[in-house]
């Protein structure tokens, strides 16, 4: 799970996880952001597009204007966005190899995780 300590939704979706009694492996989203060849993968197990990847209520994806310029951007200039700054992904990023889900809404981690 790609998370950021100060994140309050981060919080409840590790708190649902142990809830649950699920263990997780956090990953600092800001420390060590996803590669490239990462958000590819969690792209397609996803099945999302691209913008449901940004975290677009951020100060940054503000400043950086992106909500003006993602629509037209290469998927090669969205990959470049989002392996640089933690901070423009959606969090958490939860996958396991073979699902993910972004954000969190406790009835998609029941279907997903439960």
């Amino acid at each position: 799970m790609y998370t950021y300590p100060k994140c309050g939704t981060c919080r409840k979706a590790k708190k649902w996880f142990d809830d649950q009694g699920v263990a997780i492996q956090e990953i600092h989203i800001v420390e060590n952001p996803p590669n490239k060849e990462e958000l590819k993968k969690v792209k397609e197990l996803s099945g999302l597009e691209w913008k449901k990847f940004f975290n677009t209520s951020g100060q940054k994806y503000r400043e950086l204007g992106l909500k003006e310029k993602l629509p037209t951007a290469s998927e090669e200039e969205i990959l470049d966005l989002l392996s640089s700054d933690g901070m423009l992904i959606k969090r958490p990023l939860v996958t396991d190899g073979s699902s993910v889900t972004v954000g969190f809404k406790e009835e998609e981690f029941q279907s997903t995780w439960g």
